[in-house]
């Protein structure tokens, strides 16, 4: 009869202590691989003005979204007086639109194509831009099915609010593009 020592390690142990020392080695060669190629978490994009108004109706979704990130991510501070701020976004159009892309051979739609169109511009206040008018237009394609109607218009919002994320987004890298604290 075989007597095991208290000190001896279970069958298991030996292979999760390997497990894991694979999982940390794999998980320090991703990081490295990752800080190679130039990746960087966002981290707070910094705005040359040192306060911002947003032009847009406090329920508008949008709106809330715009000063939301630039609260969060930038060192801006938002003002509810446009006379007070440093510069102000104003909105010239918010644009949905869906159209038919093509159709079965019974006539029925087969695809929409999606399109948000975005029209901004960021000046002083006193006639002078820091971004003259600019339009951001972003399109996504939606297959569709008569049998799945509720499940596609879900869709379509989520395609709709995926193209307005990515639009705050870029709104934000133009606004920290804006090289000197003067309006053109």
């Amino acid at each position: 009869m075989q007597q095991t020592s208290s000190k001896s390690l279970p069958l298991g142990a030996a292979s999760h202590g390997r497990r894991r020392f694979l999982r940390l080695a794999a998980a320090t060669g991703g990081m490295a691989a990752l800080a190679g190629c130039g990746f960087a978490l966002r981290g707070t994009a910094d705005l040359p003005f040192s306060t911002l108004y947003i032009g847009a109706a406090d329920t508008s979704e949008l709106g809330a979204q715009l000063r939301r990130y630039v609260r969060n991510t930038t060192n801006t501070r938002i003002v509810e007086d446009p006379k007070t701020a440093e510069a102000q976004l104003q909105i010239l159009q918010e644009t949905r639109e869906r159209s038919i892309l093509s159709l079965d051979a019974s006539g029925r739609v087969r695809e929409f194509e999606l399109r948000y169109l975005f029209a901004f511009r960021v000046h002083d206040g006193k006639g002078q831009d820091y971004i003259p008018p600019t339009t951001i237009a972003l399109k996504r394609d939606l297959t569709f099915s008569d049998a799945n109607t509720l499940a596609k218009d879900s869709e379509a919002n989520l395609l709709y609010r995926d193209m307005q994320n990515e639009t705050v987004q870029q709104v934000l890298r133009r606004m920290a593009a804006v090289e000197t604290k003067q309006p053109s």
